[in-house]
């Protein structure tokens, strides 16, 4: 297969998938070598960009899937009929903030953390997709363990864990805000 019956074979799988694809899983359905993966990906998106496409290709930590351009989503919106977006409530960030910093977490840990019920807010980000269970923990109870999504890193515009802000900027944005009000 030469590149041109590569590139379309990438965009081919990702299409047709909808939903992030490993990057081992894709290079082996293309026959091609895990490292030149990355740039064939991207080489599609230099073209969808040269072409002033409405389509790109994000790397989702050791996943890749074709989305929309960001400048594109009220058009899709609007097609697509789709509610506004409801923010997520203080109690979800602050949620969402424990669990993607820990994970995998237990309810409970949620819970000890904020230090009041979080049952029903956990299965809210369950539905929502931001959040999905990563197993049980090997204790009497065996509780449910949580770990972030896909739809996380999409929805936070992150390409993995790795690029969330250091909690160490909150902590000393907070010991600051404490020393002033001091």
């Amino acid at each position: 297969m030469e590149i041109k019956e590569k590139l379309g074979a990438i965009e081919a799988v990702l299409f047709a998938s909808g939903e992030p694809v490993e990057l081992y899983r894709l290079a082996e359905s293309v026959s091609v070598d895990v490292g030149t993966l990355p740039s064939l990906i991207r080489l599609l998106n230099e073209r969808y960009e040269d072409y002033g496409s409405g389509i790109t290709i994000k790397k989702l930590e050791s996943s890749y899937q074709m989305c929309s351009r960001e400048e594109y989503a009220p058009q899709i919106r609007q097609v697509l009929e789709t509610k506004r977006n409801v923010p997520l409530s203080n109690a979800a960030m602050e949620s969402l903030t424990i669990i993607a910093y820990n994970q995998p977490v237990t309810k409970g840990f949620v819970e000890n953390v904020r230090g009041v019920d979080s049952s029903s807010v956990v299965n809210n980000l369950v539905e929502k997709g931001l959040i999905e269970e990563a197993g049980r923990l090997d204790v009497p109870g065996k509780p449910v363990v949580y770990r972030t999504t896909a739809v996380f890193l999409r929805s936070f515009g992150l390409a993995s864990l790795a690029d969330l802000p250091p909690l160490a900027d909150f902590r000393e944005k907070e010991q600051l805000e404490f020393d002033l009000d001091t």
